[in-house]
């Protein structure tokens, strides 16, 4: 068959470990033999961010507003083990905080239903999404080890010279000190990608932060999301037929497993990290949820929601084999396809993305799949394949489904 023609390159971030493998093949076997691929490429892999300085994730992040479009693989953020095991210059930021902190958007996690892996919560009958905001708080905080007794104070300097000052603490002995932040600009962008998203798709909008405790920080989070509603979208919602509403982050924890789902759950940074990989992992697995950022400039970021599989990739150096599932990779590439064909009036290659995910969705519901759902799921007799068969198994389905 002709290859499908792309007008403007998407922005592909290369990743580590196992998550790179899977990269690889996903591309040999799924894309390039189908669509004559245009990609502007950056190495986002911990050995050339560290060559690099690191320069090479912010240069990725520009590209990405300068395409509108970009897809990445799953990357290393280093702790101390891994400056050791990389002889890092340092310990390299998240590049994931990086770049959603250059784009100032928000992260949208949906869980990927398949026939035959059943949600953990029996009640939950719908995906629920989380939109997690992506900017600030502990990925882009300050720390300090204190060496010993002494006083921390939060210290804030005006324009002008004046300075507004907080005791943090009084130590008596050796501590930690860490500083975060956020801006008034980046909430509102986060209240109203949120808001507009809910109204996109005619779902409910839950937000939760911890504001009976962090009566200013978390506080101003939720005075930008009621101000905003009342002001610009409460009637918007009312003709919808959907509801929004504020709540403590453990009572929506709560409220969460026991409703059937089908609504947004907005919370701040970390928050977003964690609840997205509780949801992913209760629907089935946290290779089964899509991810992707979108900035208030209309750039659009697709990445798996799962990390790099380190375990799988030390086996895979040893030359054993294994059963990593690609599901939410190759949902990163169908993604970022699908909106660049969109956006460049390319309907062929929007109409492969979505074949490309029926036929990853059928090869599951036929009974082959990854080890991790075949521990979970309810389909009977099904087969367990490693990660290069499986891959092999979606493009023979795929060829199926191409040319029905």
């Amino acid at each position: 068959m002709r290859k499908i023609q792309m007008a403007t390159p998407i922005v592909e971030m290369d990743g580590d470990e196992m998550t790179r493998i899977l990269w690889k093949m996903i591309k040999d076997e799924l894309i390039l033999p189908f669509i004559d691929l245009k990609t502007e490429y950056y190495d986002l892999g911990l050995e050339h961010r560290n060559e690099t300085d690191d320069k090479v994730t912010f240069d990725s992040a520009e590209a990405a507003k300068k395409y509108g479009v970009a897809v990445k693989c799953a990357t290393i953020t280093p702790n101390a083990a891994r400056m050791d095991e990389y002889h890092l210059k340092e310990m390299w930021k998240s590049p994931n905080g990086t770049i959603r902190a250059a784009l100032d958007g928000t992260v949208f996690r949906t869980p990927i239903i398949v026939k035959g892996i059943e949600p953990v919560v029996k009640c939950w009958k719908k995906p629920i999404t989380l939109a997690r905001h992506a900017y600030g708080d502990v990925y882009k905080n300050t720390e300090l080890r204190v060496p010993g007794a002494g006083k921390a104070e939060l210290v804030f300097t005006a324009e002008d010279g004046t300075e507004t000052r907080e005791l943090i603490h009084s130590f008596d002995g050796a501590g930690i000190l860490q500083g975060i932040h956020n801006t008034d600009r980046s909430i509102t962008s986060f209240a109203h990608a949120c808001f507009q998203y809910a109204l996109s798709t005619k779902q409910d909008l839950w937000f939760a932060t911890k504001d009976t405790i962090s009566k200013k920080y978390d506080h101003r989070f939720k005075d930008v999301f009621a101000e905003l509603y009342e002001k610009e979208y409460r009637e918007k919602f009312e003709r919808a037929g959907i509801t929004y509403f504020y709540t403590l982050i453990d009572d929506a924890v709560a409220r969460v497993m026991k409703a059937e789902g089908g609504f947004i759950w907005a919370c701040k940074n970390y928050d977003g990290d964690v609840m997205s990989d509780m949801v992913s992992s209760a629907f089935g697995s946290l290779a089964m949820m899509t991810s992707v950022l979108v900035s208030p400039d209309g750039v659009y970021e697709y990445e798996a929601a799962h990390g790099t599989v380190q375990r799988h990739y030390y086996k895979h150096l040893k030359g054993e084999e294994t059963s990593t599932n690609p599901v939410a990779t190759i949902f990163a590439w169908t993604g970022a396809l699908k909106k660049r064909g969109e956006l460049d009036q390319i309907p062929e290659l929007a109409d492969f993305a979505a074949q490309l995910e029926k036929a990853t969705l059928s090869t599951i519901e036929s009974g082959k799949m990854t080890k991790d759902l075949a521990l979970i799921t309810s389909l009977e007799n099904v087969t367990v394949l490693n990660t290069e068969s499986f891959m092999k198994a979606v493009r023979e389905t795929l060829d199926k489904v191409l040319d029905e």
